[in-house]
């Protein structure tokens, strides 16, 4: 079983569009709604593949009741934690090319006596977890210690702990060992302090960051693949996608598929490949079901591509 927890979580509304016009009325060519917040995602990837899942997420207002309920269709166990604000919703406009465009809402503050509910939550329904995944950035009223907080705790009731977030709160959380971390490039420069142009620069990132605390890091470097650095050793892997649909949640959705699959290891690698480029060719947000993996498509190396260019980051 898979816990995950999502400080801000979403309701996400993806509108397709024939063109992207300022000023303009437009008209959507397709529509959904669908769970969001990367913990969220997580758990809807974990739930596809027919692994249980529970997610904790702070809950309010008619959007948080609508969340709750849409996480049930989608078979998972939601754990929710009554808050006064409402959840937010997020936007995503997609283009015929692929090109996205979100507005991301900053979402409702949370009371010190909520974070307090929401950790309480997580310690109680931890009973049986292999794994507690930690997703998303933290809401107004969370100190970047909070995740800090929740690896500890988590750690001392036995359970491994995946962290995916990023600056103070990332770097805050490292002190406290968490058993993997999952940044992407753009979150591995901001932790180390400096631009990543290749996948060597990547690597020495990654092995930083193991150095700093992490036991093990999975960093998503978009088209180019996914670097795993863990005590073993490092491992490279890519894959071909034909089309990118949506990228929205392609990492939660590797992350997924990395823990899925024991959490440690090229094969769990290879795993988390396969759900992510499986994810960039769905719709909005979707997740990828096991009928939508090609396993075959990945492939996976110990000789890493130090000289491989990495995609060029928006600043």
């Amino acid at each position: 079983m898979i816990l995950t927890v999502t400080p801000n979580p979403s309701l996400d509304r993806t509108y397709e569009l024939p063109g992207l016009t300022r000023g303009a009325v437009l008209r959507a060519t397709a529509d959904r709604v669908d769970p969001g917040g990367k913990g969220v995602n997580v758990s809807r990837a974990v739930a596809a593949a027919g692994h249980r899942t529970v997610a904790v997420a702070p809950l309010g207002g008619p959007e948080g009741a609508l969340l709750a309920r849409l996480l049930g269709e989608h078979g998972i166990e939601a754990a929710g934690v009554p808050i006064a604000g409402s959840t937010r919703v997020n936007i995503t406009l997609v283009e015929p090319d692929g090109a996205l465009t979100k507005v991301n809402a900053a979402g409702p503050e949370i009371t010190s006596a909520e974070a307090g509910r929401l950790l309480d939550t997580v310690r109680a329904r931890s009973a049986g977890a292999d794994w507690i995944a930690c997703c998303g950035s933290l809401p107004r009223g969370l100190s970047p210690q909070w995740y800090a907080e929740l690896v500890a705790r988590s750690h001392g009731a036995g359970v491994r702990i995946a962290l995916d977030t990023s600056g103070a709160a990332l770097v805050a959380a490292l002190r406290e060992r968490p058993d993997v971390i999952k940044p992407n490039t753009q979150e591995l420069a901001e932790a180390v302090g400096r631009p990543l142009t290749t996948v060597g620069d990547a690597l020495k990132a990654a092995q930083e960051l193991c150095e700093l605390g992490a036991r093990s890091v999975l960093a998503s470097l978009g088209a180019v693949g996914q670097l795993l650095v863990e005590p073993s050793g490092a491992h490279f892997a890519g894959a071909r996608v034909d089309a990118v649909r949506s990228d929205v949640g392609a990492g939660d959705a590797s992350l997924a598929g990395f823990l899925s699959a024991g959490g440690t290891g090229p094969d769990a690698l290879a795993s988390a490949v396969a759900h992510g480029a499986a994810a960039v060719q769905l719709p909005g947000s979707a997740m990828p079901t096991p009928a939508d993996l090609d396993l075959s498509a990945v492939v996976t190396t110990a000789d890493i591509p130090v000289n491989l260019a990495l995609p060029v980051q928006a600043p």
